[in-house]
């Protein structure tokens, strides 16, 4: 009797949803999204003709409000720096040629582009090892507050001893954050040096390329997407410790997800890379041109 009561509401349904105004209703105007695409990139890539008629004008207007909207709280470069560093670890051979040149189109630097490739993997390497060691997450996130209480008012003194074995790495690791969180403890001691090394050089590094907010912006928008709940909470704080605001924070989550939404279309409708390549390189092209004119 209960998957019969199923089976009929769900009859009931799809035959309400059939006859609504709103599953009638004339679906946008393709043609008209279409002209608007031209218009604002020069051509209609084949990745945007393989969208349904029936979405594309949504799709479209998403793209134009978040991605490519010069008005939103995080630039450009910051924004296609995120697509580049979400897209290198899905891995997207599309999304990462789209996104390096229109990072480079909006200023980024060859470091710069690294530095976003490095957080990337920075975050898949500890995603991992917070799943893998099967780290328990209520008392990570009581380790994260204890981080950043720490962080905020850290109290060593002198200067920081080079890191050469397991033993000099925690040393360093509870000078930076006042004790060694459990995941850093969990992860083996032959490695434990050189991690440590590679996350001070890259992520804690004042002196890269990308500044602090940016990294931690791209930390959140990585983890968003794995999905990776502690990194989430963890990016999301030092994002803010950095100074970014909720309307950035927002944005970077939003370009995380852009990023996953145009490599699946990419990917599933088996779009010929050659052609996309270029078809990306004509899109830089006419930007280039319409600054000139400028």
């Amino acid at each position: 009797m209960k998957t019969q009561s199923i089976v009929t509401a769900t009859a009931t349904l799809a035959a309400l949803f059939a006859i609504s105004p709103v599953a009638r209703a004339t679906p946008p105007d393709a043609q008209a999204t279409y002209r608007d695409i031209q218009k604002t990139l020069g051509l209609v890539p084949g990745f945007l003709k393989a969208f349904p008629e029936t979405g594309i004008a949504a799709a479209w207007d998403e793209l134009k409000t978040v991605q490519i909207n010069p008005n939103t709280a995080l630039p450009g470069r910051t924004k296609e720096l995120i697509g580049l560093a979400v897209a290198a670890q899905i891995p997207c051979r599309y999304c990462i040629y789209f996104h390096t040149q229109f990072a480079k189109l909006d200023g980024a630097s060859d470091r710069e582009v690294k530095d976003a490739i490095a957080m990337a993997a920075l975050v898949r390497h500890t995603s991992t090892v917070l799943a893998g060691m099967q780290i328990d997450p209520a008392a990570f996130k009581q380790e994260t507050a204890r981080m950043f209480a720490y962080l905020k008012h850290p109290t060593a003194t002198g200067a920081a001893t080079p890191v050469t074995d397991a033993a000099s790495a925690y040393r360093d690791i509870e000078r930076t954050f006042g004790f060694v969180p459990t995941f850093l403890r969990a992860f083996p001691e032959e490695g434990i040096a050189a991690a440590w090394r590679e996350a001070k050089s890259v992520h804690l590094n004042p002196e890269t390329a990308l500044p602090g907010k940016t990294k931690e912006l791209i930390g959140l928008a990585i983890a968003a997407q794995i999905p990776c709940p502690q990194c989430v909470s963890f990016h999301t704080e030092a994002a803010k410790l950095n100074g970014a605001t909720d309307q950035e924070i927002g944005e970077a989550v939003a370009m995380a997800a852009l990023t996953r939404h145009w490599s699946t279309v990419l990917n599933g409708s088996l779009i010929d890379e050659a052609a996309f390549r270029k078809e990306v390189d004509q899109i830089v092209a006419n930007a280039r041109k319409a600054v000139a004119k400028r």
